[in-house]
């Protein structure tokens, strides 16, 4: 058994190493926490306008055409 056991930071660097041969870079996206009550209360809030909006069907057509897209993959 080698005695020599990479440590995290190791594995890590050799990883990012690896896939920036690839051809790959790392990103970091930073999304909306949805378990937050703050979060969840602004997008309640936005869907009620969204809902209310006199576009509403027109967008919810629009959806409904574009995901059919999906089914020609």
């Amino acid at each position: 058994m080698p005695t020599n056991t990479l440590t995290s930071k190791q594995k890590m660097k050799q990883y990012r190493a690896r896939m920036k041969e690839r051809g790959l870079r790392a990103i970091q996206i930073w999304v909306p926490d949805t378990r937050s009550s703050e979060i969840h209360n602004a997008l309640r809030r936005q869907s009620l306008l969204a809902s209310q909006s006199a576009d509403e069907q027109d967008v919810l057509d629009f959806l409904e055409d574009v995901s059919a897209w999906d089914d020609d993959a």
